[in-house]
C-alpha cells in the first residue's frame, strides 16, 4: 500500500491560512454581501423557507450520497456534475463560492482532488461546517474487514508502484467503499446535529445506504477471492481502490499513468509499453476513465479494443438521473464481466 498523506481529524475540514488574489476576494466579497450579515453571518444555517438544510458538494458523486441520507429533507446543489469538467483543475465562480458559504454544511472529496473547495473554505475566517472525504481514507482501510494490502503484497509488475498521488495516497476516495461508508455515516451525524428531528430519519437512511454498500463490497470481496492475482492495465488510476480491493494486478507503467493525471504526454518508450500490455493476453482488461481521454489514452483504447480486450469504463461524475449506488453497482458489474472473458 503506497504511503499516506499526513492526516487531518476525520471529517473535519482543515482551515489554514491560504494566500488568495486580492481582485478574487474582493469579487467574493461582493458576492457573499448578500448571503450574510452581522445577525447572519455566512455558514451559518440557511432557511430558503422550505425548511430544508441546503446542502453543497464538490462533484455529484458526493451529492448523491448526501442525497442518500438527506433525502427530502436537504436541498444539494452539486457544483461540478459535467463530466468535461475536472475538478482537478477547476476554478470557482464568485456565486458557487458564496453558495459553498453559504451552505448550512459542506461535503468534498479533498486530498488535492477538488481542491477549488479548499480555497474557497479557506477564503474566510468563519468556520463553515464541512466533511472531508478524503480524510476518512486511512481509518476506513483500518477498520475494513480484512488486512490492508502492503507493498510487499504487490503483484511483479509493480503497476500499484506511484500509483498514489504525489508519492501519497490516491485521491479517487469514492472508490474506495468504506470511505464512502464513513463519509455517510459522518454526514448523518452531521445532519442530525443540524436539524435534531430528523436525526432518527438520517441514522436509517445512513443505515439503509450502508447495506447497499456492503453488497457491493461483497462483490468486489467475491472478485477478489475468483481474480486475485488477475493483470489488468489503466489509462488513468481513478479506480486504484477497487482495483486494490478486488485483489488485481495492475501492471500499467507508472510513468504513464503519472503523466495522464499531470495531463502531460507520456514518453514515447512509456506508451509504447502500454500499447503492447493491451495486445497482450496475459492482460485481462483495460480501466478507462472518458472524462479525460486524450490522443494517446485514445489510442490505447482502441488498441485494446482491436485486440479484443474488455475496455471497463469508470469515469469521476454520475451519469444523468443515477444514484451513486447504481452507478457503481454498473461498473463493479462491468468490471466483473470483462474478468470473466
Amino acid at each position: 500500500m503506497n504511503s499516506h498523506l499526513p492526516r487531518r481529524k476525520p471529517g473535519v475540514a482543515a482551515q489554514p491560512v491560504a494566500a488568495q488574489p486580492v481582485a478574487a476576494l474582493f469579487v467574493l466579497s461582493l458576492a457573499l454581501s448578500g448571503c450574510g450579515s452581522a445577525e447572519d453571518p455566512a455558514g451559518a444555517a440557511q432557511d430558503d423557507g422550505d425548511g430544508r438544510l441546503d446542502i453543497v458538494a464538490s462533484t455529484d458523486v458526493w451529492g448523491s450520497v448526501v442525497s442518500a441520507v438527506g433525502g427530502d429533507a436537504v436541498e444539494v446543489n452539486s457544483i461540478i456534475d459535467d463530466p468535461s469538467a475536472d475538478p482537478h483543475s477547476y476554478e470557482s465562480t464568485p456565486s458557487e463560492a458564496a453558495e459553498v458559504l453559504g451552505a448550512d454544511l459542506v461535503v468534498y472529496n479533498g486530498g488535492g482532488y477538488d481542491e477549488f473547495m479548499t480555497q474557497v473554505l479557506e477564503s474566510e475566517d468563519d468556520e463553515v461546517p464541512a466533511i472531508e472525504a478524503f480524510t476518512f481514507l486511512d481509518e476506513a482501510e483500518t477498520d475494513a474487514e480484512g488486512e490492508s494490502h502492503s507493498d510487499d503484497e504487490e503483484g511483479e509488475g509493480g503497476g500499484h508502484e506511484g500509483h498514489g498521488h504525489a508519492g501519497g495516497a490516491n485521491e479517487h476516495v469514492w472508490y474506495d467503499l468504506a470511505t464512502v461508508e464513513a463519509v455517510a455515516e459522518k454526514t448523518a451525524e452531521q445532519l442530525g446535529e443540524l436539524d435534531p428531528d430528523n436525526a432518527e430519519m438520517f441514522t436509517a437512511n445512513a443505515a439503509a445506504f450502508h447495506e447497499e454498500i456492503d453488497t457491493l463490497a461483497d462483490q468486489v470481496a467475491a472478485i477478489e477471492q475468483q481474480r486475485a492475482g488477475t493483470r489488468v492495465t489503466v489509462t488513468e488510476p481513478i479506480a486504484f481502490h477497487l482495483i486494490e480491493a478486488a485483489g488485481l494486478d495492475d501492471v500499467t507503467p507508472s510513468e504513464f499513468v503519472e503523466a495522464v493525471e499531470e495531463e502531460s504526454d507520456p514518453s514515447a518508450a512509456a506508451v509504447a509499453e502500454t500499447r503492447q500490455l493491451v495486445a497482450d493476453p496475459q492482460v485481462a482488461a483495460l480501466i478507462f476513465n472518458p472524462q479525460t481521454e486524450t490522443p494517446v489514452t485514445g489510442q490505447v483504447r482502441s488498441d485494446a479494443e482491436a485486440a479484443g480486450m474488455p475496455v471497463v469504463e469508470m469515469a469521476e461524475t454520475l451519469p444523468d438521473g443515477t444514484s451513486y449506488v447504481d452507478w457503481m453497482s454498473g461498473q463493479v458489474d462491468a468490471l466483473e464481466t470483462a474478468l470473466r472473458e
